[in-house]
């Protein structure tokens, strides 16, 4: 089945009433001045990879007995993260997590946490300044590269291409376009890469929107390269209403429900990707090790991710769990509801 869009709910009343954003909470059995308070801020609320991390975030929450939600922006805004984690400081969570729009934004609000005592975690932003721990599912360069080899392999190596990043300020998206940018050169001369990034990948309308306007200014594009989830999906349309699926190449990550008919037709050739829902619950299973002051450490294994590569150095935590999204793997993770 596909991942449906749907509304958040209030995480509370006053939340609602100050800060534009939608959020769902989970409210368990367990009395809430038992629990521990952990609350996870997306990029943006109702998509499709977000829905799928919000309900491993709430499905661990209810493994550990904690309450655990996830607030996520109606845009994928900076000043918007802000404004919610401002709020949980005010709330005294236990664990803030955070997806970050701009890493050195969030700097000073994160700040502002921990010196309140409250345990910081981020997600996508290796290096994050105010957080204790990063989680990462793969490192930015192996994923660039990853990617850069497939759209290499789908073009033949050859003609322009164009890279779509989720934001021009996400720290994961710079880094994964610079690994790409920097293969290409080395491997791959006949490509070349066609303007700058464009920061529009969690709208699947204004990727389409560019990319249709991309198609038109350069007929010698044969390649898309999408970071952010929403940015293959507006590709492939934009390559399928233009009937450029046989000589357009889409390759990004992806939610598989949102884009498995252009999968099936052709239009994504392909994406990496960890799973989202996997990824909330190990958030969740951080945040509560941190939260109860248990040790995080090199090797430790966590359910349905196996050993964790953790360097305290730099803070980073990595569960190497990549899957690749193609016509032969599309129905399977489409059957798991990603």
């Amino acid at each position: 089945m596909t991942l449906s869009r749907r509304g958040f709910m209030g995480v509370a009343a006053s939340l609602t009433a100050l800060t534009p954003f939608a959020s769902a909470r989970f409210s368990g059995a367990h009395a809430e001045g038992a629990q521990k308070k952990i609350a996870i801020v997306a990029k943006i609320g109702g998509i499709p990879w977000f829905n799928a991390m919000e309900r491993g975030i709430q499905s661990a929450g209810k493994e550990a007995g904690c309450n655990a939600w996830m607030i996520g922006p109606t845009q994928a805004d900076a000043a918007q993260q802000v404004s919610a984690i401002e709020d949980l400081i005010a709330r005294k969570v236990d664990v803030i997590g955070v997806v970050p729009n701009d890493a050195s934004s969030l700097v000073p609000v994160l700040q502002r946490a921990r010196a309140a005592g409250i345990h910081v975690i981020s997600h996508e932003s290796p290096g994050q300044q105010g957080a204790e721990w990063d989680l990462e599912f793969t490192t930015p360069a192996a994923d660039g590269e990853r990617h850069m080899e497939a759209l290499a392999k789908a073009t033949g190596g050859k003609g322009g291409y164009i890279i779509i990043v989720g934001s021009l300020t996400v720290p994961q998206h710079k880094l994964r376009a610079d690994a790409a940018i920097a293969l290409q050169k080395a491997k791959y001369p006949d490509m070349h890469l066609i303007g700058d990034r464009f920061g529009c990948g969690e709208s699947v309308d204004d990727s389409y929107r560019t990319v249709m306007d991309q198609l038109r200014a350069h007929p010698d594009l044969t390649g898309v390269l999408a970071f952010g989830s929403q940015g293959p999906i507006g590709a492939a349309r934009a390559v399928d209403a233009r009937g450029k699926i046989r000589t357009v190449s889409v390759v990004g990550p992806f939610s598989p429900g949102q884009g498995a008919k252009y999968v099936r037709s052709g239009a994504i050739r392909c994406g990496y990707i960890w799973n989202p829902l996997l990824a909330g619950q190990t958030l969740v299973r951080l945040a509560m090790m941190m939260a109860t002051d248990k040790p995080i450490t090199n090797g430790m294994d966590l359910t349905d991710i196996g050993a964790l590569q953790v360097d305290p150095a730099q803070r980073s935590i990595l569960a190497p769990k990549m899957q690749i999204i193609d016509r032969s793997t599309i129905d399977a993770l489409v059957a798991l509801g990603l």
